[in-house]
């Protein structure tokens, strides 16, 4: 068995010390639940005709209560490309829970925005949050206590770690997340990207734009490029909470839907009424937490989950912070390069190998848990793995040697030799930055700042020529207590094109970039922010601000300390924005998981 990499271990060993009164009254109260209410046999019988009135065929076994029956949480909805898919599923996971002798019913539907669509939009405003609503829209789907299972379904941006933050308070019964896949690849990354930015500089229209765009975005499936959904994706395979390998295989395909059927034959033999007991509570925990975030440094995954992470471990008594990141990404190499971080996209990446290729060279080199109770039969082994039919049968087979060394490398050939996801610290505050996706040459930064309080004015600072030098941007007010903290992706193509020209660029802001943050240094989650008398607040344009990847440091030489703060900006209205007016005021900081829910119920 191969020796777990020192800086691992520390790490989790501090992760466990930090966490420990909070994860153990949070599997007390787990264990509350299981004996003490939620579940079937402590309904009443007007409780329970109510909760089997409309299951039709399957009545019978509900109401006898001696075989599961699987809550199905879902996120489907026919406008979101990913989640189109999931249409069909209860009612394939229903035929599924029957042959294994168990029962399935929709527990209930959670929201499901795109970022895609709201990007640059009032919507993206309630982008965050959504996450809260998802989770809270989760635990009142599985309150009926009528399921001693959990199926989710779920993919994107806010939408897995809402359902895993709800489901992780009903943390004792058994769940798995199963996924409907990527898109196949459409326009190459590379070429939509040179599209946005001709029309960034106006070289371009809006026709063929939308034909540029359309032809990225075409089909049923998740987006192909390796931003926050398919991030998601990789973490569940790395927590062991997907059947493995699950998470690339595209939708309509003969795999996909044996790989949804073996899941639900699972979940009915990891109940707490078998001998392979597995409650999500259990799975996810301080280990399997650090091998998600060693996961994303050594895929080059989304800034976004430095913000969904801590949010999940908070949800299951678990403490982690940017501290933490920071140690990992010194010790884990880059070993995948996907759009954005290379030209391949994530059908590429399956291709060469995937994520069981990852995941059996991590495991070789010390770099992940191996011992976590996952929802497969074994430990992590079974997920560096890959999924195959052979004749009739669902089948796993080794992955050991990459098939595209552009794509996926080992351990001892790395792209990078650190994670690329670091902490910056100084007199503007902690943040994160992404440098897998930046030219190392572009790794500091130091020039005078143009602060700007929305989008829209950089764009229009870009397009008069204001931004012809070398500048640091700097976007305010943008946390989660002064507008949601909406993604900044809008301004990807201008600050690109800028970069381009030769000039010297970086962005600093309290917001959130996006999955597909790269090229351009950006400093984001500034904490405290701004409007939480962050110093942010109190900069000027010209004052010179230096970011630097390679000491770790966010800086500015103006000398804050008398200056008064500039005012947070009125909250915005409409885009049923104001009804979110209670989780802004209530979040907490974004290294915390900017949770209103959260730091509501004392987490």
């Amino acid at each position: 068995m191969t020796e777990l990499n020192k800086i691992l271990s520390a790490v989790t060993d501090r992760v466990i010390h930090r966490s420990r009164s909070s994860r153990a009254a949070y599997l007390d109260l787990m264990d509350r639940q299981r004996e003490a209410g939620t579940n079937r046999h402590n309904l009443s019988c007007g409780n329970l005709a109510h909760g089997f009135a409309a299951a039709g065929v399957d009545k019978p076994l509900i109401r006898e209560g001696n075989a599961m029956n699987i809550g199905i949480v879902t996120s489907y909805n026919d406008m979101l490309s990913a989640h189109q898919p999931y249409g069909r599923y209860p009612e394939m996971i229903k035929i599924a829970a029957r042959e294994a002798g168990a029962s399935a019913q929709v527990a209930g539907g959670v929201p499901a925005m795109c970022d895609g669509v709201t990007q640059g939009q009032a919507g993206m405003d309630l982008s965050l949050f959504s996450r809260d609503t998802i989770a809270l829209s989760t635990a009142v789907g599985l309150s009926h206590a009528m399921f001693e299972g959990v199926a989710l379904l779920g993919i994107c941006d806010k939408i897995v770690p809402g359902l895993l933050m709800g489901a992780l308070r009903f943390g004792h019964l058994p769940a798995i997340l199963i996924p409907g896949g990527p898109m196949a690849s459409g326009l190459a990354n590379k070429e939509k990207q040179r599209i946005r930015q001709l029309f960034a500089e106006g070289k371009v229209g809006t026709t063929e734009l939308l034909e540029a765009e359309s032809a990225s975005y075409h089909d049923a499936g998740t987006c192909t490029f390796y931003g926050t959904a398919n991030s998601n994706q990789m973490m569940m395979e790395v927590m062991g909470l997907h059947m493995p390998g699950a998470a690339f295989v595209n939708p309509g395909t003969r795999l996909r839907g044996e790989l949804t059927r073996a899941a639900v034959h699972r979940l009915a033999a990891i109940g707490w009424n078998g001998d392979d007991y597995r409650p999500l509570g259990q799975c996810v925990d301080e280990k399997a937490i650090v091998n998600a975030i060693v996961g994303l440094l050594a895929t080059g995954g989304s800034t976004n989950h430095a913000i969904h992470l801590p949010a999940i471990a908070r949800a299951a008594g678990i403490v982690i912070d940017w501290e933490d990141f920071d140690a990992l990404s010194a010790a884990v190499p880059l070993i995948a390069r996907i759009y954005p971080n290379g030209s391949g996209d994530v059908n590429d990446f399956h291709q060469a190998g995937g994520i069981g290729f990852i995941i059996y060279q991590l495991l070789e080199s010390g770099l992940l848990h191996r011992d976590i109770m996952t929802v497969a039969r074994g430990d992590l082994t079974d997920y560096g793995q890959e999924p195959v039919l052979i004749g009739e049968s669902l089948m796993w087979q080794p992955i050991t040697v990459s098939r595209n060394e552009e794509m996926v490398r080992p351990v001892s050939a790395p792209f990078a030799p650190d994670g690329g996801m670091r902490l910056l610290r100084g007199n503007l505050g902690r943040c994160v930055i992404k440098t897998s996706a930046v030219v190392e040459e572009r790794w500091i930064v130091e020039a005078p700042c143009a602060v700007f309080e929305t989008q829209d004015d950089v764009l229009a600072a870009f397009k008069s020529g204001d931004l012809e030098r070398d500048v640091i941007v700097v976007v305010r007010f943008q946390g989660p207590q002064a507008n949601g903290m909406p993604e900044l992706h809008k301004l990807t193509p201008a600050l690109g094109v800028l970069q381009d020209r030769g000039f010297r660029v970086a962005l600093v802001t309290d917001g959130r970039m996006s999955g597909a943050s790269g090229k351009v240094p950006a400093a984001i989650h500034v904490t405290p922010e701004a409007a939480n008398n962050g110093a942010l607040a109190q900069l000027r344009d010209g004052d010179i601000v230096r970011v630097d990847a390679v000491s770790g440091t966010l800086s500015t030489k103006a000398d804050l300390s008398s200056r008064i703060a500039a005012p947070t900006p009125p909250p915005a209205v409409g885009t049923g924005r104001e009804l979110f007016s209670f989780m802004r005021h209530g979040s907490d900081g974004a290294e915390a998981g900017a949770s209103a829910m959260l730091m509501a119920a004392g987490l």
